[in-house]
């Protein structure tokens, strides 16, 4: 823990790599300002688009101006300057931005793989991942030469794969996303019970997480939330329900197109396997080989679509910050995202509880050891300390272990260099392995190495 100052506010120095993207890292700084005893903080932004940059910069010192606080803003595009002494790394990039991102789904889409996302598991996941490799290899080795005691928090999608891979570069991170908190509450909503009276508990992988309790005092909700979402296997009228542009509003401000509006595929999962899953359904659609296999099937599970590629091709950066500004100059309050929170508890050593994705360490036995998790964690002074949570019911494990292997693969093939690793990795996908053959497989990842060699590691070209 750094020193108190004498107003009881540390002095951390934050980096956020990435910090011109898309409006979410300045979402970030709101939280970290949120709390008290951050608001001495330097907040070091860091990212290689310097016009990007500047324009989070500058709504992070319009923001420190109108609420009179003396936090201080470093901006670089020198990742070292951003690293030198920094308490906290927080990950918020994406190799090859928005150009990238279109190869993921664009090529695979040419194949008959339809991702309505792409960055978890499957080509796009695998991809994404890999030509990000060369990126986190520079980032740990200068991290464990400019702040080798750095808390890291990796927020860079594929989670389970970055984390995991982050984690065998000898670094300690916590990998951090919003879908425990965003299905949670949207289940609180169907239930309409008051989110502040519910108790959960969920673990399993990134995106992919079970809800193995959910409870009001004493009382088991599941039999309740059984029957209430049995209405989505039928009822599929979008009418009324707010469009989702890539913020994931129904997170924390109601029903949604993307959670809680169309929940026909998670509620078919919980049917199938007995709890429900923690990422919307149409992400959920993507990691199992039942909901994607031809467009009049994609129509009947999720009727409206939500093309995160066109969202992030189409939205306006620039609007999205001064909206963004603008709320938290009404009001300076956290939003749901753990990031801040580990911060916080980490510097004031006042515990707090998240769920993040760390090394399985005997934390869910059913699981490889040795793979990325997402389980609670409680955070204070210590730092992150994962909960052991058992083993997982085994239907979900083994669903669970299907998207293992992908990640594993992938995560091997960055290590060992070995390019017949991406292929197995892509070819144990389940949503691929349900529409390719084994040779189609192969002709589309030699595809997509040729579109994304600029970025890959020379050792897999």
């Amino acid at each position: 823990m750094k020193a108190f100052t004498d107003e009881g506010t540390t002095m951390a120095k934050i980096a956020i790599i990435g910090a011109g993207g898309y409006v979410f890292p300045f979402r970030l700084i709101g939280d970290l300002l949120s709390f008290p005893a951050l608001q001495n903080s330097t907040l070091a932004l860091m990212d290689i688009d310097a016009e990007r940059l500047e324009r989070t910069a500058t709504a992070a010192r319009e923001l420190i101006e109108h609420h009179g606080l003396p936090a201080a803003v470093l901006e670089t595009t020198d990742r070292k300057e951003a690293l030198d002494a920094a308490d906290y790394v927080i990950i918020t990039f994406q190799v090859g931005g928005v150009d990238a991102y279109r190869h993921d789904v664009e090529i695979p889409r040419r194949y008959g793989i339809d991702q309505t996302v792409g960055d978890t598991v499957g080509p796009g996941g695998v991809f994404r991942f890999l030509r990000s490799v060369p990126a986190y290899r520079e980032l740990a080795s200068d991290i464990h030469a400019l702040c080798p005691g750095a808390q890291v928090i990796n927020y860079a999608n594929p989670m389970a794969m970055a984390t995991w891979y982050l984690t065998s570069l000898g670094l300690r991170p916590v990998g951090l996303c919003h879908s425990v908190q965003g299905t949670t509450r949207m289940l609180a909503r169907e239930l309409d019970i008051p989110y502040g009276e519910v108790r959960y508990l969920s673990a399993g992988i990134n995106h992919q997480a079970w809800i193995l309790e959910f409870r009001r005092g004493n009382q088991d909700l599941y039999p309740d939330l059984r029957r209430r979402m049995q209405r989505h296997l039928n009822w599929q009228d979008t009418t009324g329900l707010a469009d989702d542009d890539g913020d994931h509003s129904g997170v924390d401000r109601g029903v949604s197109t993307y959670e809680g509006g169309i929940e026909r595929v998670r509620t078919s999962i919980m049917d199938a396997f007995g709890y429900f899953h923690t990422e919307s359904s149409h992400h959920a659609s993507e990691y199992l080989p039942y909901f994607r296999k031809n467009p009049e099937l994609v129509r009947d599970f999720v009727p409206v679509r939500w093309d995160y590629y066109e969202i992030c091709r189409d939205h306006d950066e620039d609007e999205k910050i001064i909206t963004a500004l603008a709320e938290l100059k009404d009001e300076l309050a956290p939003s749901v995202e753990y990031g801040a929170v580990i911060v916080n508890s980490m510097e004031t050593n006042r515990p707090g509880v998240i769920y993040g994705n760390v090394e399985n360490r005997e934390i869910i036995p059913n699981l490889p050891e040795g793979s990325c998790v997402e389980v609670p964690c409680l955070v204070d002074g210590n730092g992150i300390q994962p909960i052991a949570v058992g083993p997982l019911p085994p239907q979900c494990a083994a669903v669970n272990r299907t998207n293992v292997n992908v990640q594993e693969l992938a995560v091997q093939a960055a290590l060992t260099g070995n390019r017949e690793h991406v292929y197995q990795a892509v070819m144990l996908d389940p949503l691929t392995g349900a529409q390719l053959t084994l040779q189609q497989i192969r002709t589309m990842v030699d595809e997509l190495f040729e579109a994304h060699a600029p970025l890959l590691p020379s050792e897999l070209l």
